[in-house]
């Protein structure tokens, strides 16, 4: 790829727009440890899966899953949507180079619309929304990052994809793009392998930098 062909920054949300992971580890760690108290770290198992993929592999029971939901509803609506540090200046510049940008999330539209709520601005930084409704297959499949790249008419070594999860990463992988990895919910060293590059924010990176790494 050269910085020609950097067209499209392909964003995963949580943990790569809003620092949001750690909101959702306690909450899902909470909703383990209730249903599952003999298996620690469940939650660590689940993310980059849908609600619905959460649901058929580890809450079958119709009954359980409307309480989950209800309680899952009632945290969202108070979550704290922070960006990630210098988020909104990266996504700014590279836009202004003609970078399109899409965010390519598991959550779902009622979630997105939470978000829109709440940040208002949110949509203004990006071209395209994709969520699990647009996809058939979740991450780790390529599935989401390729519907994406068609999104825009562009092929996946024109894409570079942000993402903080291994079953994104690996998604991201899996549709040959360059992979950006954040260390925002799991450590540098354990995402090295799934990443092209590691990053723990986007402080100092721009356009520019970005052409050179992935040249």
């Amino acid at each position: 790829m050269n910085n020609e062909k950097f067209r499209a920054a392909l964003f995963d949300l949580d943990g790569v727009v809003f620092d949001t992971e750690p909101q959702y580890t306690v909450f899902w760690g909470n909703q383990f440890r209730k249903y599952y108290p003999d298996q620690p770290g469940m939650e660590q198992k689940i993310k980059g899966m849908t609600l619905v993929q959460i649901y058929e592999a580890y809450f079958k029971d119709e009954n359980v899953q409307r309480q989950i939901t209800s309680e899952l509803d009632e945290f969202e609506q108070n979550m704290n949507f922070e960006y990630v540090k210098d988020f909104k200046s990266f996504v700014t510049d590279i836009r202004a180079n003609g970078v399109k940008t899409a965010v390519v999330t598991s959550s779902n539209k009622a979630k997105m619309e939470n978000v829109y709520s709440k940040c208002p601005e949110f949509k203004s930084y990006f071209d395209a929304i994709l969520t699990s409704e647009d996809f058939a297959e979740s991450k780790p499949s390529p599935d989401c990052y390729l519907k994406a790249a068609q999104r825009f008419g562009f092929k996946s070594d024109e894409c570079v994809v942000f993402e903080d999860s291994f079953n994104g990463l690996k998604s991201g992988r899996a549709a040959e793009m360059y992979v950006v990895g954040l260390s925002t919910t799991n450590e540098a060293q354990a995402i090295e392998g799934y990443s092209d590059h590691v990053i723990s924010d986007y402080e100092g990176l721009n356009f520019e930098k970005m052409c050179g790494l992935i040249l």
